[in-house]
């Protein structure tokens, strides 16, 4: 194995593992620590899904070395920290703390910064991370429920995170290729920075930065910055060849359904289409399953009754409004938890009745699916949209998982996707 990664959250490991993949490696991804039974002879990555976006920074650092040491003992040669597109996160961390604790346990001086990924409309320009164009701050993400941005300047939000210096690798270093960038990091190292924010606006950008970024103990950012680094490892010979992902995956026979725990702008959307599209569909409310007046059986019944050639979805997916009202009376984080533990409950009565394709919109809620139906690794399959693969279940039931963060996805996401299935 060459390359060990750690992401902070379900659905970005998977964003990762498809871009890895796509790209030409051998890739695994697993739900927590790879299992000692997990077999890795013929896999060039291994991508550790953690749950560490939102919990308390020492937690996350805790769990992020474990994996460290893990991916090491296995004989990753580098190592790579994945966090969202949009940066998410809150002042006190988790990405500084994390970032800090892995250049520690390398012995390493410097790294990287980038979450840009221009393909999903996430682009940084002087160190301002943009999201389809608007400021970060002035983008749905500042509305976040639990990590809501309200600063667009990276050099700024990761300085609040570090004791360590933060600079900046500008669009005009980027655009000269990867000579120039290498040349940026010396630079920037030298001047006793310990992290630069790497500006990318386009994918030839993420392309060089890969490529200057190859030789690097640890990189962190979103998975766009991966794009580069395959080709460039396969040019110095450290991958023996790159491979290609199929175009659809061999998915188990079964019913379908839809999933959808998030409350982001994208994913609303998607649940809009798919209602206007006649999927027939059921929301849930988490004041309602905090009252006790609807539980995982009755929503299950109710996906089970749909015809079973059909598609049905399932939804949680408020506006702001709604989602700042259940959590003013049931606590910030108990409101989705509630949620998606009731979904995770959902999908295993409908695996027991069936159900085998299931798309799953949130990275909170993948989690508690995946974890419910004790899926231990997954393998990567065709790309939907950017950053989102169909996956096999490699542990636990044979199931068919697209796990989709909330911002991601076309509008007709929940519609399209059931074509990248045989």
């Amino acid at each position: 194995m060459l390359l060990g990664c750690i992401a902070d959250d379900l659905t970005g490991a998977t964003d990762l593992a498809l871009m890895l993949a796509r790209e030409g490696l051998r890739t695994v991804q697993t739900t927590g620590l790879p299992a000692d039974d997990l077999a890795l002879d013929d896999v060039d990555c291994v991508v550790v899904a953690l749950k560490s976006r939102t919990i308390p920074a020492a937690e996350a650092v805790e769990l992020s070395l474990a994996a460290a040491d893990r991916l090491l003992a296995l004989g990753a040669k580098r190592l790579f920290f994945k966090y969202c597109s949009t940066f998410d996160s809150t002042d006190e961390g988790n990405i500084g703390p994390v970032a800090d604790a892995l250049l520690e346990k390398l012995g390493a001086t410097f790294t990287i910064a980038c979450p840009a990924f221009p393909a999903n409309g996430r682009t940084i320009e002087h160190g301002l991370l943009y999201v389809n164009g608007v400021p970060l701050a002035e983008s749905s993400m500042k509305d976040h429920p639990l990590t809501p941005m309200r600063d667009s300047d990276l050099v700024a939000v990761l300085g609040r995170q570090t004791k360590r210096t933060v600079g900046l690798v500008d669009a005009a270093d980027v655009a000269k290729g990867a000579d120039a960038i290498r040349a940026a990091y010396a630079r920037e190292e030298a001047a006793g920075r310990s992290y630069a924010i790497v500006d990318a606006v386009k994918d030839e950008d993420l392309r060089a930065i890969g490529e200057a970024s190859a030789d690097l103990p640890l990189v962190t950012g979103g998975s766009g910055v991966a794009m580069g680094l395959p080709a460039a490892w396969a040019k110095v010979g450290l991958v023996a060849e790159l491979s290609t992902p199929a175009a659809k995956l061999d998915a188990p026979e079964g019913r379908r359904v839809i999933l959808a725990g998030s409350c982001s702008t994208a994913t609303r959307g998607q649940v809009a289409a798919a209602r206007e599209a006649g999927v027939p569909d059921f929301k849930v409310d988490p004041l309602a399953i905090a009252s006790g007046a609807i539980a995982a059986e009755d929503v299950a019944k109710w996906v089970i009754s749909q015809k079973p050639d059909g598609l049905a979805m399932v939804w949680s997916s408020a506006d702001p409004e709604e989602v700042k009202a259940a959590q003013a009376k049931l606590g910030r984080d108990a409101a989705g938890a509630l949620v998606e533990h009731l979904l995770g409950d959902v999908a295993v009565i409908l695996a027991d009745s069936g159900f085998t394709r299931f798309l799953v919109a949130g990275g909170e809620t993948s989690g508690a699916v995946v974890q419910a139906l004790k899926v231990s690794a997954l393998a990567i399959g065709p790309e939907i949209d950017p950053g989102v693969p169909w996956t096999l279940g490699l542990g636990g039931r044979s199931v068919a998982l697209a796990l989709k963060s909330g911002n991601f996805g076309a509008p007709d996401f929940f519609l399209k996707a059931w074509e990248k299935l045989a």
